[in-house]
């Protein structure tokens, strides 16, 4: 029996430990895990409605429309009733943000009756009277974002052929 056991030990490789080889296994050993990901700051977007449009959207929409050649314009934030005409007068208050320029000639509303920017949205402007149309915004966006909500408020002014040299 004794022959068998040392031939059990002769048969198994014998491991020594060198410097190589500690140094080959500690860099096979798996990576440590990626550092935590760092939290984003908040957007502004995510800011509480009305904080958001007071402090970023009407300055970002007043730099931008004075960028297309409106010296006077006019902008407000208010809650109040549709101002479209045929609308009846119990229509209920929502959000809104009223533009106007030469002596409030031109008037624009951007409608927020959900009291959120990700939600929905509506547009109407009018030369002279009350607006007589209400056309839905930015309904095929996924994500609204600061930018997006002045560029394409722009464009469709733009598209109404009042900014600029229209």
């Amino acid at each position: 029996m004794a022959d068998q056991t040392n031939q059990d030990q002769a048969s198994e490789p014998v491991v020594t430990s060198t410097p190589a080889t500690n140094a080959a296994t500690q860099t096979e050993k798996p990576a440590a895990a990626p550092a935590a990901k760092k939290e984003k700051a908040p957007t502004v977007e995510s800011k509480p409605f009305v904080e958001f449009m007071e402090q970023d959207y009407l300055p970002a929409l007043q730099k931008a429309i004075a960028a297309e050649g409106v010296q006077d314009l006019q902008l407000a934030f208010a809650k109040q009733k549709f101002p479209i005409s045929g609308l009846t007068s119990s229509s209920e208050e929502c959000w809104q943000v009223i533009g106007s320029w030469r002596n409030g000639q031109r008037r624009f509303n951007v409608y927020f009756p959900d009291e959120d920017i990700q939600g929905k949205k509506g547009f109407s402007c009018n030369e002279g009277g009350k607006p007589s149309t209400l056309e839905s915004f930015l309904i095929d966006e996924r994500k609204i974002t600061l930018e997006m909500l002045v560029s394409r408020l722009v464009y469709r002014l733009n598209g109404q052929k009042w900014l600029g040299r229209n």
